[in-house]
């Protein structure tokens, strides 16, 4: 039980790596705050977590919204006194290439490096309140190497490694670890996004990519999940500042 009676929030916690992590923070003793905009989908997960013999709840929210992201902090510290793992998975691929309206800027930079930003100071004191909190970012391969096909997404995740390192070092004196995983490409729904290709297209795309790929295939939820896990816990207490690639070795060429 590595986080027996700990509190854990997960942004975007209702699908994917997301829910993946919170059926595993759930299952190793964690009370989790499932945060996502699909409230079909939070409640869901809960239930599956609840029906496992887990605990958790949900909060339907716009990250977007950093007045509803102001009360969502306001009632972790009412409710439950301290949080001892924020992880601030949120993300969307957004829109290809360089010529983006400012809509689709402002989409991107809002969901995929504000809303991390300002949950994190939002919280901070409910962090500190813990004594020995875990704060957990979802960076990407594509903020490690360039992206041809989606500049600002790379330009998002990339500033979030930049991120980790600073509020690590910001959040030091006060026990509170910052660490980012940086993933390629997961088997989840919002995969085919990614390739930004035709459903006909869909599969030599990625074929193609996955050839790219040391290990030959994309990775699963839960293999991002046990990574957030040991970043989560006390196994990685000493660990801070730092981006782990779990990307089957696409990086390392």
């Amino acid at each position: 039980m590595l986080l027996k009676d700990k509190t854990a929030l997960i942004t975007a916690g209702a699908s994917g790596m997301g829910r993946a992590a919170a059926e595993a923070f759930a299952r190793e003793g964690a009370h989790v705050i499932v945060v996502d905009v699909n409230e079909v989908a939070a409640k869901e997960t809960v239930g599956a977590i609840e029906t496992q013999g887990g605990r958790a709840t949900a909060e339907v929210i716009d990250v977007r919204d950093l007045g509803a992201l102001k009360s969502l902090a306001d009632r972790v510290r009412g409710d439950h006194g301290a949080l001892h793992v924020l992880y601030n998975n949120v993300g969307i691929p957004g829109a290809a290439g360089t010529d983006l309206t400012v809509e689709e800027w402002d989409a991107l930079i809002e969901i995929n490096a504000r809303a991390g930003f300002y949950l994190t100071n939002y919280l901070t004191d409910a962090l500190r309140a813990s004594g020995n909190a875990s704060v957990i970012f979802t960076s990407s391969s594509s903020g490690l190497v360039g992206s041809p096909y989606s500049p600002l997404y790379s330009f998002t995740k990339g500033g979030i490694i930049a991120l980790v390192r600073s509020l690590a070092l910001a959040f030091a004196q006060d026990g509170i670890r910052v660490n980012a995983i940086a993933p390629g490409s997961v088997d989840t729904p919002g995969l085919p996004a990614f390739f930004r290709s035709s459903p006909e297209e869909l599969e030599a795309r990625k074929a193609a990519f996955f050839s790219q790929i040391p290990l030959g295939r994309p990775s699963r939820p839960d293999e991002i999940a046990q990574v957030a896990l040991f970043l989560a816990s006390d196994m990685a207490s000493y660990v801070t500042g730092v981006t782990i690639p779990v990307d089957g070795g696409l990086t390392a060429k």
